[in-house]
């Protein structure tokens, strides 16, 4: 039965589902952290709170479980493929990912993401529900502002067609399938050891990645040329 209805999926009906890109974070033990998130929406106007969800593995899990604070950070369609790639794919265990970025500390304690932001939310956590690999957190808001009114959200929809982006392995949406697959073609190709971006230099003007500048990074989390391996 099982395989029955695992032949009857189909992995791109998935990719058809609105998401939008979002950073949470959250505070505790002295630490401050936060990862992207692509499912946060509202569930009720009375009170006002939103949901977020958050694999058990991320360090702002542990964060948020010890504090029930989070802030969430609406990203602009133009956000800085660095950014994203410093929150998207590393670990806050290893790296201070607030060193070198705006932020500000909420009411609460919780930072928050300034950074290619276009709005964002301090919120409390009310309720905890175990969904299995991740946690599903409601949260009433706090306090929240709009930065740029005439800033457009980045969606996951943008970053996956028009930044060849990857969902992060601890994300919701993440499919192997997604991070495993290319496009066959006559030339080679290589994939960023960091987020798993392939790139096609039939794509890219048959431009080879050693003929390509020393300063040139992965268009999906920054890091340079020398972290890419030939598949």
């Amino acid at each position: 039965m099982t395989d029955q209805n695992t032949n009857k999926i189909n992995i791109e009906a998935f990719f058809k589902i609105s998401y939008g890109l979002y950073v949470v974070s959250s505070c505790g033990n002295n630490k401050i952290n936060g990862y992207i998130s692509n499912a946060v929406f509202q569930v009720t106007s009375e009170p006002m709170q939103l949901a977020v969800c958050c694999n058990k593995n991320n360090f702002t899990a542990e964060l948020i479980n010890e504090s029930k604070l989070l802030s969430i950070s609406i990203l602009k369609k133009e956000t800085d493929s660095k950014l994203i790639g410093a929150f998207g794919y590393k670990s806050g265990r290893d790296v201070d990912k607030f060193a070198d970025v705006k932020y500000m500390t909420g009411t609460s304690g919780v930072p928050i993401l300034l950074e290619d932001t276009i709005a964002w939310f301090e919120c409390k956590v009310t309720k905890t529900i175990d969904v299995g690999t991740h946690l599903l957190y409601v949260a009433e808001i706090i306090e929240n502002n709009l930065i740029d009114s005439s800033g457009e959200p980045l969606t996951y929809a943008y970053y996956r067609d028009v930044k060849k982006g990857k969902a992060p392995k601890n994300a919701p949406t993440y499919i192997d399938k997604d991070r495993a697959q290319t496009v066959a073609s006559s030339g080679k190709k290589y994939k960023c050891l960091i987020c798993g971006h392939i790139y096609d230099p039939a794509e890219n003007n048959e431009a080879d990645l050693a003929s390509l500048s020393d300063d040139w990074a992965c268009p999906v989390c920054g890091v340079n040329k020398n972290n890419f391996e030939p598949v």
